[in-house]
């Protein structure tokens, strides 16, 4: 949905993405041309490169774009003496857009063309879990120099966060398999999962 506030150019752009993460996850990366996604944007092919310089900084673009569409932003880290509230609005936010349809779809892409492109997993990593963890990195420096909170090597800190948020829906919905029966208690489980990881990692005094 284009918000009536954009200028054109990010209207425009906004078309873009969001036309190119429908293609991109209904059929795949490998068989999605920049004409595609121009017509179904509804706008010249000459206007996407003028946003995006290639289909890659296109698909790159478009994962960003659902981090911050469900507002998994740098924004969300600004306060080091608040953790425990960053980090469960994180939990909140990040365990949306893991579960999401979209994100889904492109990982399932990324998984499928993994033989015949690499390339496109390299892409996808680095433009959303390595984002993400970088993000997550950053945040637990500034929290750990508060020192309430010690987390030793910060990669491995933000590699658990994330994993433990994946939780039991993730691997289901990956595998096809129904969640009618759990996700209910999806809330509660990033609640408690949060708070497991915070307590583990606080100082004793």
């Amino acid at each position: 949905m284009v918000h009536s506030s954009l200028s054109r150019s990010e209207q425009k752009r906004s078309q873009i993405l969001e036309a190119a993460i429908a293609l991109f996850c209904g059929q795949g990366f490998p068989n999605t041309s920049m004409d595609e996604v121009a017509k179904k944007a509804g706008v010249s092919k000459q206007t996407v490169y003028s946003h995006f310089g290639s289909k890659d900084d296109l698909f790159v673009a478009s994962i960003e774009s659902k981090c911050v569409v469900h507002q998994v932003t740098h924004e969300l880290f600004v306060d080091p003496k608040q953790p425990q509230t960053a980090l469960m609005q994180f939990g909140v936010y990040f365990g949306e857009m893991i579960i999401s349809p979209e994100a889904l779809d492109v990982f399932k892409t990324c998984v499928a063309q993994s033989d015949s492109h690499p390339e496109l997993s390299k892409l996808f990593f680095n433009a959303g879990p390595q984002h993400l963890l970088k993000l997550l990195e950053t945040y637990f420096d500034q929290v750990e120099a508060i020192g309430e909170y010690r987390f030793g090597h910060l990669r491995n800190a933000a590699v658990q966060l994330c994993m433990m948020l994946f939780g039991e829906m993730r691997l289901r919905l990956e595998l096809g398999l129904p969640v009618d029966d759990i996700s209910a208690g999806r809330s509660e489980y990033i609640k408690s999962s949060v708070n497991m990881f915070l307590r583990a990692y606080r100082v004793e005094n």
